[in-house]
């Protein structure tokens, strides 16, 4: 290989046939060097390949050693931390914890659910979530008192903001509400499965008893806001699902049609009590709240409160 060449965390992640979240993982870990090009992670080839080689030349015949081992413990100077999520506030909060602490946030773009199965197999440490849940209305804590079981946690409110739909300028099909689209003649672009926009679209089919198999479009995904909104700004679909935000970057009309809470949770561990203790008091800080609203379209009223909490 190369001294010159790098690798995206996701071209590391198919070389090596692991998910990124465990690429993650092991950067978090300090076993895997990277780099930064903007807001983007890469690996240098060569300290790739020394991985590759450092643990060949730690297995035996008998006692092979694993390439991927989730389970290191963590030395005391192991100060990184995995943020998943993809809102910009996010960006906002590592930035902030990089300038209060010793930590050093390294940021996964997975969506929700993946990233809260993520924590649950310990290879996240900040999860941000918005997942809408039919049964009960509300958001995210159906789905974490399901998935973190026998884990201890806190969650806490990062912002609220605007979900709906997009649609085409002038909004041509006089698209309203969930159920305009099932209408034959919309045709949709999807989010991948997963995330919190995905799911948004799941419950409310499912409240309005239209079957996915009956929405044009349904299986075609993208996997953020901007890449929806952009699809139906050059006409590729009608409609989709997404934030107020990204259509004001992308020439799209936006129909709002809930409010969702994005929220934090992290695990009550002893190693995380510090990690808590920081995230707490940036939240309910004054500047950082004030560069939050400083981007518009979000509420901060509910910012820094704690919404649930195991003991």
């Amino acid at each position: 290989m190369s001294e010159e060449l790098s690798y995206t965390i996701e071209e590391v992640s198919k070389l090596l046939k692991v998910s990124k979240l465990t690429i993650y993982d092991l950067v978090k870990k300090g076993e895997l060097p990277v780099f930064r090009v903007g807001r983007q992670m890469r690996v240098d080839a060569k300290d790739l390949e020394n991985y590759i080689n450092g643990n060949k030349s730690t297995q035996s015949s008998t006692n092979p050693v694993p390439l991927i081992a989730p389970h290191r413990a963590e030395t005391k100077k192991d100060h990184n931390i995995v943020i998943s999520g993809q809102d910009l506030v996010l960006d906002i909060l590592g930035k902030h914890i990089e300038k209060h602490s010793a930590y050093k946030p390294l940021r996964s773009y997975a969506g929700s659910l993946n990233s809260l199965i993520s924590m649950y197999n310990g290879e996240c440490d900040i999860v941000s979530l918005h997942m809408f849940d039919g049964d009960t209305g509300e958001y995210n804590l159906p789905y974490i008192k399901k998935i973190l079981i026998g884990y201890p946690y806190i969650l806490l409110n990062l912002i609220s903001r605007k979900a709906g739909l997009y649609v085409q300028k002038g909004n041509p099909l006089n698209i309203t509400s969930w159920a305009d689209l099932g209408q034959q003649h919309v045709k949709i672009i999807n989010r991948e499965k997963g995330s919190g926009a995905r799911i948004l679209l799941d419950e409310q089919l499912r409240i309005h008893h239209i079957s996915p198999r009956n929405i044009k479009g349904y299986k075609h995904e993208e996997t953020n806001h901007l890449s929806v909104a952009s699809a139906i700004s050059n006409g590729l679909a009608d409609a989709g699902v997404g934030i107020e935000k990204a259509a004001k970057i992308v020439e799209v009309d936006f129909i709002p049609l809930v409010k969702e809470r994005y929220d934090l949770v992290i695990l009550k561990k002893p190693e995380n009590e510090e990690l808590i203790k920081i995230v707490k008091e940036i939240l309910t800080n004054s500047a950082f709240k004030s560069e939050i609203n400083s981007l518009g379209d979000y509420d901060i009223s509910q910012t820094g409160n704690i919404l649930y909490e195991t003991f």
